[in-house]
């Protein structure tokens, strides 16, 4: 079996900025991973593919299923381009994509991502690793997080890591084990505010900062109910929508002072949640702990202001390479991971009865037998 791979990984990720496409290098020597990010892209979304998947989740079966594989052609026809662009399709071993949630229920036994491996294998003639939660959750896990197995063998300098994307989550090493959970809607909700302002995103988090702190909403929304349950657990993509924006619809203040509202919010539960940690796990958080910080929240200065006021740690934001794109690499690993039949999704991470190797194989074109 071989230690070096070049792998493409795709990240369609809750907040739909763009597919992130990551082509990575990887090679084993004496046991330890190492990695480098050597291209790599974020590709928007155009506005008709950002109108069809918000609005998936309350499709028929039959648009559902088409969607999914307009969207696997459309990873092709989008991973054609950057492979054309940097020209790497000569060291190129396979690609691997975590697709896009549309609904994710680990209580009632599913998940949903979109985007079919086999059309996008089809479209790239590559092999193509697919549909890495499915696994987890017929052995009765939650199905995420699924990058701890990335924390742990590609990250191994920081105890925790923390991820701000749509949905904030966290790993966290305990002693000889990776524990990993959600814990609370993050840009879904900073963007949806800064769009009724015309903007994508809040910039460095300065319309939040320019708000006022409303001490009703805030304590409002730490009455959600998945903030008092203990980890394993995760969220779906409908959680904001469904029960966080209703709450703070129902408060007449200015976008800025709910913005600046849940941004306290995230914060204050990023540490709430690293105590119920320290309190499970019988350990201690100290400011020598590092917490690696990724995703696009680690661009929110704000943001990133008030979590280290909350928490007692050390904050580290990486490169802006590794702060893009640290998912997609990891999706990527989980690719090679897959091919080698290794575990790549943990069951001390997800409350699985067992380790599990995630990720359907699709070959572009058969093997002679």
């Amino acid at each position: 079996m071989k230690n070096t791979y070049h792998a493409i990984g795709l990240m369609s990720g809750s907040s739909l900025d763009g597919v992130d496409i990551a082509y990575c290098f990887f090679h084993l020597e004496n046991g330890n991973w190492t990695y480098e990010i050597q291209k790599a892209s974020c590709i928007e979304y155009p506005a008709h593919w950002i109108e069809k998947l918000q609005t998936i989740r309350n499709a028929d079966g039959r648009s559902l299923w088409q969607t999914h594989s307009a969207l696997g052609n459309y990873f092709g026809e989008i991973t054609n381009a950057f492979i054309a662009e940097n020209n790497v399709a000569d060291k190129l071993d396979f690609i691997a994509s975590h697709g896009h949630t549309v609904f994710h229920f680990p209580e009632e036994n599913f998940t949903c991502q979109i985007g079919d491996g086999a059309a996008l294998s089809a479209a790239t003639k590559l092999p193509v690793v697919c549909d890495f939660r499915s696994a987890d959750i017929a052995f009765k896990g939650q199905g995420t997080p699924i990058v701890p197995v990335g924390d742990k063998l590609l990250f191994g300098d920081y105890r925790f890591l923390l991820n701000i994307g749509g949905i904030c989550n966290i790993s966290a090493k305990v002693d000889d084990k990776i524990i990993a959970f959600d814990i609370a809607a993050a840009n879904q909700v900073l963007n949806f505010y800064a769009a009724q302002l015309g903007k994508p995103f809040d910039e460095n988090g300065n319309i939040a900062q320019s708000g006022s702190f409303d001490i009703a909403l805030f304590e409002e929304l730490n009455q959600r109910q998945f903030y008092q349950l203990s980890y394993p657990k995760s969220l779906d993509n409908g959680f904001s929508q469904e029960l966080i924006i209703p709450v703070i619809e129902q408060f007449e203040i200015s976008v800025a002072d709910k913005l600046n509202t849940y941004t306290e919010h995230i914060a204050f539960q990023i540490n709430q949640h690293l105590q119920q940690l320290a309190v499970t796990e019988k350990t201690q958080i100290t400011q020598h702990d590092k917490m690696l910080v990724t995703g696009g929240g680690a661009f929110n200065s704000y943001l990133l202001e008030r979590i280290k006021d909350h928490c007692n740690c050390k904050i580290v934001v990486p490169s802006d390479e590794v702060v893009k794109f640290k998912e997609a690499l990891v999706i990527a690993f989980m690719g090679v991971l897959r091919i080698r039949n290794e575990v790549n999704v943990y069951s001390s991470v997800t409350g699985a009865d067992a380790d599990t190797v995630g990720g359907a194989i699709y070959h572009a074109i058969a093997k002679n037998n």
